[in-house]
C-alpha cells in the first residue's frame, strides 16, 4: 500500500502532492514502482496533528482521486480512502475509492452499506493527543482483542473484504510499538489480513538512532531524521511479511516491493 498524502501537515511528505496534478505523477510513479494500493489521504494523524473538517478533506483529496482512480483501474491497481470521517468516506467512494483505511474503527456500517472494503486501525485516542500519554496493561492481547471486536463487527453488518492494523505509533512508545511486530504473528493468527504500517515512523528513527548507540530501545536518544529512517521502516516491514502481515503501508514503494518480493519470491534452487 503506496501513501499518498494530499495535507500540508502530514510527518513525512507533507505539502509535497497537494496539487491534482502533482499526486496523479506521484500516483503513475507508485504504480511503475509495483503498488497495489494507493491509500490518499486529507488528514494527517501523525501525533499532534490538528483535526480537519470533512469538507476540507475532500477538497483536498477529490480532485486528485478523480484523476487516480480510473487510472489505477486500468492499471489493475486498487485506490483507498484514509479518513475517519463518514461524509468523506462516502465522497471518495463515489469517486472510485475501494476500501476504507479507517484509523477510528468506527465506519464499518458505511463500508457495509457501500459494498466497499474496510481496514480498521486501533489507535488509543485522538491524533492531538494520542501520544501524551499511551498506557495498556497488555499491548498485544488489548490490540488483538479489540481489532478482533471490530472485524467481528464489521462483518456482521455484512462487510465483506475487512482487514486489520495493530496501529503502529497510534497511541503507543516505542516499546508498545516493539511488542506488537514482535508478536505480531497472534493477530495474524486470528485469521483476519493485517496491514502493518511502520514507514517513517519516529520509532524507525529511534532505533537506527539506538543501533548506532547500541541501545535496543532508545528512548533518550534523538531519533534520525524522516528521510534517513528507510533501512529502519524495511526492516520492520520484512519483519511484519515474514510474520504473516498480508499487506504493508510504506512512502518508499520500490524499496518495499523488492523487499517484499525477496520475502515472498518463489526462486530457483542453485
Amino acid at each position: 500500500m503506496g501513501v499518498l498524502n494530499l495535507t500540508p501537515d502530514s510527518f513525512s511528505d507533507g505539502g509535497l502532492h497537494m496539487e491534482a496534478e502533482v499526486a496523479l505523477a506521484r500516483a503513475r510513479e507508485m504504480i511503475r514502482d509495483g503498488v497495489d494500493v494507493i491509500d490518499i489521504g486529507g488528514e494527517s494523524t501523525r501525533p499532534g496533528a490538528t483535526p480537519v473538517t470533512p469538507e476540507l478533506e475532500c477538497e483536498r483529496i477529490l480532485p486528485a482521486l478523480e484523476l487516480v482512480a480510473p487510472m489505477a483501474r486500468l492499471a489493475g491497481v486498487r485506490v483507498s480512502v484514509d479518513t475517519r470521517h463518514e461524509l468523506t468516506a462516502r465522497a471518495a467512494v463515489a469517486a472510485g475509492a475501494e476500501l476504507i483505511n479507517d484509523v477510528s474503527s468506527s465506519l464499518w456500517r458505511v463500508a457495509a452499506e457501500l459494498e466497499v472494503g474496510w481496514i480498521a486501525v486501533h489507535a488509543q485516542g485522538e491524533p492531538a493527543t494520542m501520544q501524551d500519554a499511551p498506557r495498556y496493561d497488555d499491548v498485544v492481547d488489548e490490540v488483538r482483542s479489540e481489532l478482533a471486536h471490530a472485524a467481528s463487527a464489521a462483518r456482521a453488518a455484512g462487510v465483506s473484504e475487512v482487514w486489520v492494523d495493530p496501529g503502529i505509533g497510534f497511541g503507543k512508545t516505542t516499546s508498545h510499538n516493539l511488542d506488537l511486530l514482535a508478536q505480531l504473528d497472534r493477530l495474524v493468527a486470528d485469521g483476519t489480513p493485517v496491514l502493518v504500517g511502520t514507514s517513517r515512523k519516529r520509532f524507525t528513527g529511534e532505533l537506527l538512532a539506538g543501533s548506532d548507540a547500541g541501545r535496543r530501545v532508545p528512548t533518550t536518544l534523538t531519533p534520525l531524521a524522516v528521510d534517513e529512517r528507510l533501512d529502519a521502516s524495511l526492516a520492520t516491514a520484512t519483519w511484519a511479511m515474514a510474520l504473516g502481515a498480508a499487506g504493508v503501508r510504506a512512502h518508499d514503494v520500490a524499496a518495499t516491493v523488492a523487499a517484499a518480493t525477496v520475502v515472498g519470491g518463489d526462486f530457483p534452487t542453485p
